[in-house]
């Protein structure tokens, strides 16, 4: 009888001590209460935890991939659109994200929808499609600074889709229809404008020197006559036939 209850104290030593002992890998750490008290982070490596009297909470270190659920905003010029985001974060204070924060997953994702909604409803479509690395530093910036009391940090945020109504895509495809037509009709009025300056330059020009005018009437006579469906007109003074009719004589006599 006696040595059967040593043989169970025995086994229950072994199995105490047995449980006593945790092993950490290197991206974990773990947050030890002694007594309900907070005491230390140990680890990684092999570490003691006595029975009864501790506990130890694991936390892991390593980057974690939040998903951010699809978030209805408003724009500020007033556009519904549905957007969805990433969110890049990891533990580097353990004790506080075991104390501050019941659950800093949980708690840093419902954080990061409202930030989202936040953040973009000052800004417009234009800005939310153009801008997006601006925005996903805004964004990162207030989760930092926000999680820091956790021991969160927000390495990086990523906006992932935009997406737009129906209606709206129409309505867009309009304006950017029209812009384009606008720069294009300001292009063509820039060109005018350009042309115009250049032929008052050479008009000017031309009117200063007669015999360069005349150059020019023979020259634009060559590119004409180089087309033989063309008809060409010369201007003739009004009493040509008359003199062909009664040509002065060398004297001057009739």
């Amino acid at each position: 009888m006696f040595e059967f209850g040593f043989g169970s104290i025995a086994l229950v030593i072994l199995a105490l001590v047995a449980a006593s002992f945790r092993i950490l890998r290197e991206y974990e750490r773990g947050v030890v209460f002694m007594l309900g008290r907070f005491w230390k982070v140990k680890g990684p490596g092999l570490i003691l935890v006595i029975p009864g009297v501790q506990q130890m909470v694991r936390i892991d270190l390593r980057t974690v991939v939040l998903d951010v659920p699809t978030q209805d905003v408003i724009s500020r010029d007033n556009v519904s659109v549905k957007v969805n985001a990433v969110v890049y974060l990891r533990v580097i204070d353990p004790q506080k994200a075991v104390i501050e924060v019941e659950d800093f997953l949980n708690a840093t994702s419902q954080l990061a929808q409202t930030t989202l909604r936040s953040v973009l409803g000052k800004h417009e479509l234009d800005e939310m499609l153009a801008e997006r690395e601006r925005l996903n530093l805004d964004i990162q910036q207030v989760l930092d600074t926000q999680t820091d009391a956790w021991g969160i940090k927000v390495a990086n945020v990523e906006i992932k889709h935009v997406d737009i109504d129906e209606s709206m895509v129409r309505a867009i495809a309009k304006q950017a229809e029209a812009e384009r037509e606008r720069r294009a009709k300001v292009i063509h009025a820039e060109g005018e404008l350009q042309a115009s300056e250049k032929l008052l330059q050479a008009a000017q020009m031309l009117a200063q020197q007669p015999e360069a005018m005349q150059l020019r009437y023979l020259q634009t006579l060559a590119a004409i006559a180089g087309d033989k469906s063309n008809t060409i007109i010369f201007p003739m003074p009004g009493n040509f036939m008359e003199l062909l009719s009664h040509p002065k004589s060398p004297g001057g006599g009739a």
